[in-house]
């Protein structure tokens, strides 16, 4: 009667572990087989623990919903150490079919002890962590560069950095990768760029931007049907974040104004993204391979006169007296985004 009742507290104990498993794969995406791997290992363990060196196996049988474990001793012509060996005398006692160098499994019951089963509960609890960690850095590698949505969950007042929920999992979007001036409030939906993916040891690390210039890439693609389907390209991006960002790109197809269909009808698509950047400025210009051409259409809104160079990268512009601080900018800033953009050195000079 005895045996009885404890078969059916280890079935009933198999059964509710197996549920566990399966509510973890359907809710967590853990697999059922990982977490059975670190289950068994933290049996053993626990085992381990309880009745010191000793060698035992772990069985555990999906289909029958059973756990099971199982003390191993390997037969040998002199026991040396009881815990792990039994002589051949006794292992044929058992059965005849047993030499020399064999393994005789005895199952044993659990009966853990609190601080063992402590231990192996806290190993099942580290692969949980370590297997939800490991989902998400996948479900983020695969967004690695792409902007995803997010909406904030919490602001700290000391550092300014804040916390955004972007489905997968929370993250930090950092104050120093903001863009200037911009502020938040809990329950704000933002747009946000994944720079940085990795792990360390308190788990997985994700570095997430407004200030990087693939968000402004990623949020044309979004909007620019021309970009995503291969018609216009995007050649050159450089940005100086919350205050302007120059795009160059090119048309493949004769008949597609490129510059146009990344504006958009009355500016509309443009303007999408320059709301989602908080009114920072954008200037969508015309790539050309023709050197003197890309820093003319780089240094847009000014118009220019005349090209020269100086050097393998090195130029001069000439713009008439009236389109000078134009063709500068704000603090050098239109000169000096050109500059990045194209990649060459910009003198801008002013004629009469």
């Amino acid at each position: 009667m005895r045996k009885n009742a404890v078969k059916k507290e280890t079935v009933n104990v198999g059964a509710e572990l197996f549920a566990a498993l399966d509510m973890l794969e359907t809710d967590k995406g853990i697999p059922r087989a990982y977490m059975m791997e670190k289950i068994e290992a933290a049996l053993v363990s626990a085992y381990k623990k309880e009745q010191g060196a000793a060698n035992v196996r772990v069985a555990l049988d999906p289909e029958k919903q059973t756990v099971r474990m199982f003390r191993q001793k390997t037969v040998v012509e002199t026991v040396e150490n009881e815990a792990e060996e039994i002589s051949l005398e006794d292992a044929q006692a058992i059965s005849l079919r047993y030499q020399i160098g064999d393994v005789v499994e005895n199952e044993v019951p659990f009966h853990f002890g609190r601080l063992s089963a402590q231990a192996g509960k806290q190993v099942i609890i580290q692969a949980i962590r370590e297997a939800e960690h490991s989902n998400i850095v996948r479900e983020y590698e695969k967004k690695h560069e792409e902007v995803m949505p997010a909406v904030v969950t919490m602001v700290d007042d000391a550092t300014g950095d804040v916390t955004v929920d972007t489905g997968t999992s929370e993250a930090v979007l950092p104050r120093s990768e903001q863009i200037p001036g911009e502020h938040f409030a809990v329950g704000d939906h933002v747009k946000v760029f994944v720079t940085e993916v990795h792990r360390d040891g308190r788990g997985p690390v994700v570095t997430l931007s407004r200030t990087h210039p693939g968000l402004v890439k990623r949020l044309l693609e979004l909007v620019v049907p021309e970009i995503q389907e291969g018609v216009v390209l995007i050649k050159g991006i450089t940005r100086e974040p919350g205050s302007r960002t120059k795009v160059a790109v090119l048309s493949r197809d004769p008949d597609v104004d490129a510059v146009g269909a990344c504006i958009g009808s009355r500016g509309m698509r443009i303007a999408e993204i320059v709301e989602e950047l908080r009114g920072e400025k954008i200037d969508v210009v015309l790539f050309s391979e023709k050197p003197e051409e890309y820093i003319a259409s780089a240094l847009s809104p000014a118009k220019i006169r005349e090209v020269e160079f100086d050097g393998e990268r090195s130029s001069t512009v000439w713009v008439d007296g009236d389109q000078l601080s134009l063709a500068i900018g704000k603090e050098g800033q239109n000169a000096r985004l050109a500059a990045h953009l194209t990649g060459y050195k910009i003198d801008i000079r002013g004629r009469k």
